[in-house]
């Protein structure tokens, strides 16, 4: 079972970023060049970038017609310099927000680690880059160690919403996005793991109730908040504060929540938002 604790203790073997000792394993793995898989992962971040430019044009509709726009209200709102919550975490939400309308509508996306939830990773990453001023080669070694925390989770529990409610899904992709952000900022490998468990904490115990079955409702706008969630993580760890829980506990934690879960909070819309009065209106109006 993998654990953060091998990476943690290779980083700091080696004077290595997570990302750089995760970078390595996969390669030998593979058995591929890191130069060839590197290339892979700038495909990937090429993608996401794609798709927040594309989301951000709001011209994005899905089939139900309950999602598309609010990508670019937020932008809009953003660039008046009237944002509540400052010019970078507004720039996160609208990311977050025009990717996952991409998915929605069908567009190509990079599953981050899952569909539903992949607006959280390029929202932080993307911001993160343009508020560092970041070299493409290290937002791909941050996608890296983002990587890394997802194989993790992968192993000791899952990143399904069937499987373990949307903690497995929004929870895992806000703590990937928060150890990106904090080693894209230059945080040590510690800081990295710190982020990634405060940012999953805060998310356990969150059900998966999608309205009507679709991955839209109440979807879309929680990546939106799993992307802020993350960068307050990352900017935690990075000020030193660390998580009085072990990343490790903390998955396994969000594994046995995942599995005393009743079958109608994952992903069954059988219970949740999804049988509302309002869930069950759009449901009947939709099919």
């Amino acid at each position: 079972m993998r654990s953060t604790v091998d990476y943690l203790t290779l980083a700091e073997e080696k004077g290595k970023r997570l990302g750089e000792i995760v970078l390595k394993e996969q390669a030998e793995e593979a058995e591929k060049s890191q130069d060839e898989l590197r290339k892979r992962m700038a495909a990937n971040l090429q993608v996401m970038r794609e798709a927040v430019q594309s989301g951000l044009r709001g011209e994005r509709k899905s089939l139900s017609g309950l999602v598309g726009g609010e990508a670019l209200k937020v932008e809009t709102l953003r660039r008046s310099g009237k944002s509540l919550i400052g010019e970078r975490v507004s720039g996160a939400i609208a990311r977050a927000l025009a990717v996952v309308e991409v998915n929605a509508s069908m567009g190509k996306i990079v599953a981050a680690p899952t569909a539903g939830s992949c607006g959280v990773l390029p929202a932080v990453l993307l911001t993160a880059e343009e508020a560092l001023g970041s070299s493409e080669e290290d937002v791909v070694t941050a996608l890296f160690c983002a990587a890394g925390i997802g194989m993790i989770i992968a192993d000791r529990a899952n990143v399904s919403g069937a499987e373990g409610g949307c903690q497995a899904e929004i929870g895992s992709a806000a703590g990937m996005a928060a150890a990106a952000g904090a080693e894209l900022a230059g945080g040590s490998p510690q800081a990295c793991i710190h982020a990634a468990a405060i940012a999953i904490k805060s998310f356990l115990g969150l059900v998966c109730d999608p309205v009507a079955g679709l991955v839209e409702v109440p979807c879309v706008k929680r990546n939106a908040t799993a992307a802020t969630v993350a960068l307050a993580a990352a900017e935690m760890a990075l000020s030193g504060i660390e998580s009085a829980i072990p990343l490790d506990e903390v998955i396994d934690a969000m594994n046995a929540i995942g599995k005393s879960m009743p079958c109608s909070l994952r992903e069954t819309a059988q219970g949740g938002l999804a049988i509302t009065p309002t869930g069950q209106r759009i449901q009947a109006e939709f099919l």
